[in-house]
């Protein structure tokens, strides 16, 4: 089975998928597979800098520069996640066509980079908005206006629950969210 898990930041997604991989599953955390490609992926890089002139020197991505260009410009972000995200489902589908186990996709943006196609189910998972933002102020050393701020700029909950199969919400302990997760794959089928 290939499940995608997706959701806001600060919702749960890591207490999911640890608890996934302890069942004997892979995850794919696809934002760590963009830092990869981009130390690894030449093709990638070189449709970048062709894109995005002066962004890309040597092998080295000018993140800074790139973001000051593409997050003050829709088209230009529209056109960075065109490449980035193909470059991404690439990757994935090589590492799915390597393992016979589960698989789950971590990905906060399975639509847009027609990751969810390749699952059998799609998973949402949302929180509290007031426990999502101590959590990010906690984990990542950030103001509370930060958090929202952050919290804001992403999909909605109602939007992720409505464009999955299941959704499941962290509303109480990390054990009793831990034990939701446990049931809800055990129900899948996952153990």
């Amino acid at each position: 089975m290939i499940l995608g898990i997706t959701g806001g930041t600060g919702c749960g997604k890591t207490t999911a998928l640890r608890v996934f991989a302890r069942l004997g599953g892979v995850v794919l955390d696809c934002d760590a597979i963009y830092h990869t490609l981009l130390r690894t992926d030449d093709n990638m890089l070189t449709a970048i800098e062709k894109r995005f002139p002066g962004t890309v020197t040597g092998k080295t991505l000018d993140r800074k520069k790139l973001g000051s260009i593409v997050f003050n410009d829709e088209k230009a972000l529209q056109d960075l996640n065109a490449i980035t995200h193909a470059a991404v489902k690439a990757e994935v589908l090589r590492r799915i066509g390597e393992e016979k186990r589960h698989i789950a996709i971590d990905a906060i943006g399975l639509f847009e980079g027609a990751l969810a196609e390749l699952c059998d189910a799609t998973l949402a998972i949302t929180a509290p908005e007031e426990s999502r933002v101590a959590r990010l102020m906690a984990r990542d050393g950030i103001t509370e206006e930060y958090a929202k701020a952050r919290i804001g700029a992403q999909r909605s909950q109602d939007e992720f629950r409505s464009l999955c199969d299941y959704c499941l919400h962290n509303g109480g302990t990390a054990e009793e969210f831990e034990e939701k997760c446990l049931a809800f794959f055990q129900g899948l089928g996952i153990i």
